[in-house]
């Protein structure tokens, strides 16, 4: 376990880093060109940026980033 200190400007610029990232993997995971190979390492990052953005944001941010379940009908 690390620590980090950071002022207020920099947790804000943080989660504003982390939920661009997100968007960008987002949209890339519903991109039917990209191999499934590389979506499944797409989907191993988010998670680690998921768990770093509800370090750094309040639980009404996180919500908005919680990937939808795809259902098989």
């Amino acid at each position: 376990m690390l620590g980090l200190m950071i002022n207020d400007i920099e947790q804000k610029e943080l989660e504003y880093l982390v939920k661009r990232e997100l968007d960008e993997l987002l949209l890339d995971m519903d991109d039917h060109r990209i191999d499934q190979m590389v979506k499944r390492a797409m989907k191993d990052r988010y998670k680690t940026l998921f768990q770093l953005l509800k370090r750094v944001s309040n639980e009404h941010e996180c919500l908005k980033y919680i990937p939808k379940r795809k259902t098989n009908q």
